[in-house]
């Protein structure tokens, strides 16, 4: 027989026998190794016990719970257990009708993170991953990112998922259109772990901002936060908070987009404060057609100007200069700005800034108009200074101020590449899908996503509308005196 004898190395053969023939050329071919049936029952066995432990101890609720219901049916009759479930249901629909967000809290979304959990994205976590690529198999083994979490919530599933090792996220954003349509989401977004080696998965099952949202009732004196102005809802239904203070704020978007609702709801937010001198608002308005509707308030409350002449620029350097007054009799003095009487917050808010930075046709007034921006935006948010920015065109070219702008909203967008213009790069790759806003007003207008300078994850809002009797109302409230329904 023709034999070899050798030490086996990775990818080897041994020769077996092939022939009776002594003479003949060995064949080679991969070494069998028989495993006893003992043995092979045994490790079956630990197989077994292994799963049915891992399986009681990841559904040791319901088991327990299963349990007891059935020792109960043994022992005293199965009316015992039926009864002791009608008792758990009535007092559940109590607590529910009673305290419905703790309900909720505790109860409702648990259970349905557990139902989906199991019968959406484990049932077909293996064949989505499959197919989207996210798995590897080496050595006819195949590795499979793990699933460790479901978290529920009004309109959305976060998956926490280990990936692989030597996995990045960008792989996973990379088929975000694949695992939403695996897994019966509109829209999947993937966010950063509470660990490295992990990612959430935020799956959208419906659009929570489909419908306008009315403008919001004015807080009160003692509500208002400047780090923290409701002006919207975000797509958790959770309320959206707009921080002024410390930051400056620029907002994009198309024709239509719904700047104005942002705007306004933020110097809604604020009104209180205005009417108690501790807020000023400086309206810079090339178009005249938002701002001038509150043209009294900003006038009597702070100064408003649309003189395309020089008027809107000045404004723009009286505010550089008296920031620059207000830093030098702040220096050594304090490190924080609280809002008073004497030094009050000042938001500059300029509707159109393309107009100011490139479309003003006076070279001089457009580079008057880009320094003062320029040291407002640089030295102005350590006293007391916001300056809040719109515009359409997200161009660099229009505007080279924008990465001075630490929180920006990008609003509905004609392309795909403006999106990277206006929150960053690689920020679309992460879901906001701004140009894909739809144009309908009632369906799109006010709904954009945030990036704020200390998140890199975009955040999908929609800011409340501020009508036109909305803003007399405010205008009215801080001017009594005039007969604003009269000359309405």
């Amino acid at each position: 027989m023709a034999w070899e004898f050798r030490k086996l190395g990775p990818g080897e053969n041994v020769a077996v026998e092939a022939q009776r023939d002594p003479f003949a050329a060995p064949k080679w071919a991969p070494p069998v190794w028989h495993m006893p049936e003992g043995l092979v029952l045994l490790v079956n066995a630990v197989r077994i016990i292994v799963r049915t432990v891992v399986f009681l101890v990841r559904n040791v609720v319901p088991v327990s719970i299963a349990s007891g219901l059935g020792w109960l049916g043994v022992r005293y009759g199965w009316l015992v257990p039926v009864l002791a479930l009608a008792l758990v249901a009535v007092g559940l629909g109590v607590w529910a009708r009673v305290d419905r967000p703790s309900f909720v809290r505790w109860v409702a979304r648990p259970v349905r993170a557990r139902w989906r959990l199991v019968a959406v994205y484990r049932r077909h976590w293996q064949p989505v991953l499959v197919t989207a690529g996210l798995t590897k198999v080496h050595k006819g083994r195949e590795y499979l990112p793990s699933l460790i979490r479901v978290r529920c919530g009004p309109t959305s599933d976060r998956v926490l998922v280990k990936m692989l090792k030597g996995q990045a996220p960008e792989a996973w954003e990379r088929v975000a259109v694949n695992l939403a349509h695996g897994f019966g989401a509109s829209l999947v977004r993937v966010r950063d772990g509470n660990k490295p080696g992990r990612v959430w998965l935020e799956f959208v099952r419906r659009d929570a901002l489909a419908e306008p949202i009315p403008a919001l009732p004015i807080p009160d004196t003692a509500d208002v936060d400047l780090t923290a102005l409701p002006v919207g809802r975000q797509e958790d239904g959770s309320p959206w908070r707009l921080r002024l203070l410390g930051t400056h704020v620029l907002i994009a978007g198309a024709t239509g987009s719904g700047k104005g609702s942002v705007i306004w709801s933020t110097i809604r937010a604020v009104l209180p404060w205005m009417l108690g001198g501790l807020v000023e608002v400086w309206a810079i308005d090339p178009k005249r057609m938002e701002l001038s509707f509150g043209r009294d308030l900003f006038e009597r409350y702070g100064r408003y100007s649309s003189d395309p002449s020089g008027g809107m620029v000045a404004l723009l350097e009286d505010a550089a200069t008296d920031m620059n007054a207000r830093a030098n009799r702040f220096a050594g003095v304090t490190r924080s700005f609280t809002p008073s009487h004497e030094f009050p917050f000042r938001v500059i808010v300029v509707d159109e800034l393309a107009f100011l930075t490139a479309y003003c046709p006076e070279r001089d007034l457009r580079k008057r108009a880009e320094s003062a921006l320029a040291v407002l935006t640089t030295q102005g948010r350590s006293v007391g200074y916001c300056v809040i920015g719109a515009q359409q065109d997200a161009r660099k070219e229009v505007n080279n101020l924008r990465n001075l702008f630490p929180d920006r909203i990008a609003l509905r967008l004609d392309e795909d590449e403006q999106v990277d213009m206006v929150l960053g790069d690689g920020v679309r790759d992460r879901g906001a899908l701004a140009d894909q806003i739809s144009s309908v007003p009632e369906v799109g207008a006010g709904v954009g996503f945030v990036r704020l300078e200390t998140s890199p994850d975009p955040v999908r809002v929609r800011a409340a509308f501020v009508s036109d009797a909305d803003i007399r109302a405010m205008v009215a409230l801080g001017l009594p005196e005039l007969d604003i329904e009269g000359a309405a």
